[in-house]
């Protein structure tokens, strides 16, 4: 390979000209979008077509003569191969949350040398640490500008697909009544005026949705509330006519979505405008009239949404049993194939799989790309398998399916690591340790409120025990058709705050895994939802109500590990996954899924 004439390194050499025609030193191009999101259009993928590095989090820096990509250890193998030939550095960093660029930026850049970012782009809280660390540096710092604009020709343009209205039953709360707790909220920290950025957010508000960012059913757009009205900026003719107009009956105005920041700037002089400093942009922030109050708070609609009813409630349980057939009848197929001697890759994983989710009713799309890992693909958390780069599944070891589906009703995460061929002790071992965890996790009771985070060490403790670890959190919040991950609570290593308190009606994952580079992965995923518990005089308690409905493969259990309460609670989760699937796998052409089904459902 050329490394000269590498494309990455042709892309960085065009941005360094953009660099130059603004005055500019450096340029910061982080994984980010003027929502927050967390899965980017491609109009704001900067960061992966200058870089070539297609991991979904990661920041770069470019100077004038050096660049550094900066990525945790979920990224670092992926890394390293991506960026060959482009002449970036790969700087290893231990979190996602780390803020190892803002010290290379002090070091790479000269005092009174400028370094650029776009404001619209930057969130409030990673605008504060990099202006702080400018700043002590003597760095100036401009965020009034889009340094990759005129490097980036072949930019995608913003997506124009139509949005849709998620509509009976499935939306049981109206947009009147979501539009009236955002106003509660704002009523409770004297705003007149409420600005949403976040596209979560904005579809559970408005009972809408769409297909601008890949996975998710959401749309690109901000909200503007007031006590009596809301404008929606969104862009032209994505809103059909009919459903336009239905708006605007429920005081619902279109604008165009590049007016947000006229919106801000029109705002009267003694409005008290309610922003959620974790969930809006620099850029935005700083539209804002002059002489508007700031009222700095969560956004209403993120702890709102979090919580689903009882009638979502039942829907996602409609949507897990629709997932869970097709996972019978996926893995029917799978061990049939197998068996036979049929090529099967992990690519065909991906397609068969999805291929089944799609026959099941209400089903909309992917909730996130399919993570089929075989052996020490399996020990990359977040690998993902390429045309250009997969493995067959064949011989022996561990396979790691980790996927998910969007449907009308619901939102679906699940892994399950299956063995192919012969599996070893050391295999047993740590598939048992891992279950353990989630079994542990699982059985939690805990006082209402309990911060999120307080929960996580339930699920590491088998594995700290044998002095074993993993690197990403244990559980994140699930939305209701929206978004795979989802606040505020997250059962992690997080410092916790006052909005990770865990309450009724929320969803979340139990995720626990461990990862032997080079060897494989072990990752064992349901959803739960927090349900009333007994009270007692101590108050009132939560528990889990586990929503995923498929086998954990019993053949890679260490019996000698598993104690006697974990076997009954493993036995009883299995007879509910089969009296759930087992009358929807009636018909002829279900008998294989049938089969699979009640033989892996089967007592220990």
């Amino acid at each position: 390979m050329d490394t000269r004439t590498a494309p990455a390194r042709l892309r960085i050499a065009r941005l360094r000209e953009a660099l130059q025609a603004h005055h500019l030193h450096g340029v910061l191009v982080p994984s980010s979008d003027p929502h927050i999101s967390e899965y980017l259009p491609g109009h704001w993928q900067g960061r992966e077509w200058f870089s070539g590095f297609s991991g979904s989090a990661g920041t770069l820096v470019v100077t004038l003569t050096d660049a550094a990509l900066f990525a945790d250890g979920r990224y670092w193998e992926q890394a390293e191969r991506e960026l060959q030939g482009s002449g970036i550095e790969l700087v290893k960093i231990p979190t996602g949350a780390a803020v190892h660029h803002l010290d290379w930026i002090a070091s790479h850049l000269k005092t009174g040398e400028t370094l650029g970012v776009d404001g619209m782009v930057l969130g409030l809280a990673a605008a504060q640490q990099l202006r702080a660390a400018t700043d002590r540096a003597g760095i100036v710092l401009r965020t009034d500008l889009d340094p990759l604009a005129s490097a980036w020709d072949e930019r995608p343009a913003l997506p124009a697909a139509a949005i849709y209205d998620h509509v009976a039953p499935y939306s049981p709360m109206s947009r009147a009544a979501k539009l009236d707790i955002v106003r509660a909220g704002m009523a409770q920290h004297g705003a007149t005026h409420h600005f949403v950025s976040t596209v979560d957010d904005i579809a559970w508000i408005t009972n809408l949705r769409g297909s601008d960012v890949d996975y998710n059913p959401v749309f690109l757009a901000h909200l503007l509330v007031s006590t009596t009205g809301a404008t929606l900026y969104v862009g032209a003719g994505k809103v059909p006519a009919a459903l336009a107009a239905q708006l605007a009956n429920e005081g619902i105005t279109l604008a165009d979505y590049a007016q947000a920041s006229s919106g801000l700037a029109a705002l009267p002089r003694d409005a008290r405008l309610l922003i959620d400093p974790r969930r809006v942009t620099l850029g935005l922030r700083e539209a804002a009239a002059q002489g508007v109050t700031l009222i700095e708070a969560i956004n209403p609609s993120t702890l709102a949404k979090s919580r689903k009813t009882a009638e979502e409630a039942a829907h996602i349980r409609e949507a897990m049993a629709e997932d869970g057939v097709a996972m019978c009848h996926f893995y029917a197929w799978f061990e049939k194939a197998k068996a036979s001697g049929e090529r099967i890759t992990e690519i065909t994983i991906d397609e068969k799989l999805t291929a089944e989710r799609a026959r099941r009713p209400g089903f909309v799309g992917l909730s996130f790309p399919t993570i089929a890992g075989f052996n020490s693909n399996g020990a990359m958390p977040h690998y993902r398998a390429l045309p250009e780069l997969h493995s067959v599944i064949e011989g022996n070891g561990l396979l790691l399916i980790d996927s998910g589906g969007q449907y009308l009703g619901g939102t679906t995460d699940i892994t399950r690591v299956w063995p192919v061929g012969t599996i070893t002790a050391d295999h047993r071992r740590d598939f048992t340790l891992v279950l353990k965890g989630t079994l542990n996790l699982s059985r939690a009771r805990f006082p209402k409120g309990t911060p999120s985070p307080m929960l996580d060490s339930l699920a590491r403790a088998p594995l700290w025990a044998e002095s074993l670890e993993y690197g990403h959190g244990t559980g994140h919040g699930v939305g209701y058709f929206l978004n795979v991950h989802e606040g505020p609570q997250s059962i992690s290593k997080a410092i916790p705050d006052a909005h990770m308190a865990m309450l009724p009606g929320m969803i979340t994952s139990i995720e626990p895994g461990l990862y032997k580079p080079g060897r494989w992965g072990v990752r064992i995923e349901n959803l739960v939802l927090n349900v009333e518990a007994p009270s007692s005089e101590f108050g009132d308690f939560l528990q889990f109500e586990t929503l995923t409905l498929c086998p954990i493969d019993t053949r890679c259990i260490d019996m000698s590990l598993m104690r006697a309460d974990e076997i009954a609670w493993l036995n009883q989760y299995h007879a509910m996954v089969r009296e759930r699937l087992a009358p929807r796998l009636q018909a002829p052409e279900d008998r294989a899924a049938l089969a699979w089904l009640m033989e892996r459902t089967a007592a220990i």
